[in-house]
């Protein structure tokens, strides 16, 4: 089965295109493996971390109740995650806003045409992890927001935007009952296939109604899931394994993969994870986990979008671009841009 954050299979044309992706060199290894860039960030002090739980205690968070390991070790998470073109990606969520946001206000005319020139302000990442996504929006100068529910990811994210000096308000919460105190965004956005943690329909409809009251009528909430090939078509486009290197820095990483198999009643997956990473000075670090995901079809996913109620499918894409449609041999993930509906209180 295939992982939270996989690599693009190396026979998908991602690989053949790249030679650079994000300013870091890329190769093949004899093995088919990847090898990417990845930096190391050094822990910082926390700023503008939020807890929502209720009276200050932690157990109001809820959740499933599997909270891993590798989300307490966002180090290590974030150098498995270290392949993706975060800049070019963002650049893709921005030219779907600008085709498909909606701005609020007064009927269309000279003003609506330039709030959608000019496209959203206020972004949110939901299962945000280390944040990469809010921090480049950050960067292009949105107001950002990550949230999360392991209160690791949240103290990473919020030393990281310290380091680079950027703006972000991290929350710490569960994505299927959140409010923001910064108030309602254009934007929200789950990557990596985050959306794998919602494990029942109850869950999924519980979140999609939690994303429609954070978004502003007209906003878009785009997700990124795994493409239904990886797990029922002959042959998976995405890699289980790959390395990253550089700086010295060199890390191997399984996520997921035979003999993982998934429940055919719940559509869970127990996937076996094993990062080691090796850095320049000798320093080895290793982390073993198993992390459950469920597996979502797009008729699964049109369903509950329908159920929850309070937003319409603008677009769908197979690719972080405009020609690669879902069912496209290449495509290797399911993008679902949604937008919030107007009469939604």
């Amino acid at each position: 089965m295939r992982s939270v954050c996989p690599t693009r299979h190396p026979g998908g044309r991602r690989d053949a295109e790249l030679g650079e992706w994000g300013g870091a060199r890329f190769s093949q290894c004899s093995s088919g493996q990847q090898r990417l860039a990845c930096l190391r960030l050094r822990p910082l002090a926390v700023s503008h971390l939020t807890s929502l739980a209720r009276s200050g205690a932690r157990s109001a968070v809820r959740h499933h109740g599997w909270v891993s390991g590798i989300y307490d070790d966002p180090e290590l998470y974030q150098i498995a995650c270290a392949y993706r073109d975060i800049p070019a990606e963002v650049d893709a969520l921005l030219a779907w806003a600008g085709t498909h946001w909606l701005a609020p206000g007064p009927a269309p005319g000279p003003a609506a045409a330039l709030a959608r020139v000019s496209g959203p302000s206020a972004v949110l990442e939901l299962a945000a992890g280390p944040a990469d996504h809010a921090l480049e929006l950050a960067r292009r100068g949105l107001r950002s927001t990550a949230l999360d529910i392991s209160p690791a990811m949240c103290r990473w994210a919020a030393d990281r935007a310290s380091q680079a000096g950027l703006p972000l308000e991290v929350v710490q919460a569960d994505m299927r009952d959140f409010k923001l105190a910064a108030g309602a965004v254009d934007l929200a956005v789950t990557m990596l296939n985050s959306a794998c943690h919602l494990f029942t329909l109850d869950d999924m409809i519980a979140h999609l109604g939690a994303v429609a009251r954070a978004l502003v009528p007209g906003g878009l909430y785009i997700i990124e899931l795994a493409h239904p090939a990886d797990y029922l078509g002959e042959s998976a486009r995405t890699s289980s394994e790959w390395t990253i290197e550089q700086d010295g820095l060199t890390a191997s990483i399984r996520w997921g993969g035979p003999p993982d198999v998934i429940d055919p009643v719940t559509q869970v997956t127990r996937e076996q994870v094993h990062i080691s990473a090796r850095y320049a000075d000798g320093t080895t670090r290793t982390v073993t986990d198993v992390v459950p995901n469920r597996f979502w079809t797009a008729t699964e996913m049109t369903a509950a979008i329908r159920l929850a109620g309070g937003f319409t499918v603008a677009a769908t894409h197979g690719d972080f671009d405009d020609t690669t449609p879902v069912d496209a041999p290449d495509a290797w993930r399911l993008i679902l841009v949604l937008r919030r509906d107007a009469e939604r209180d």
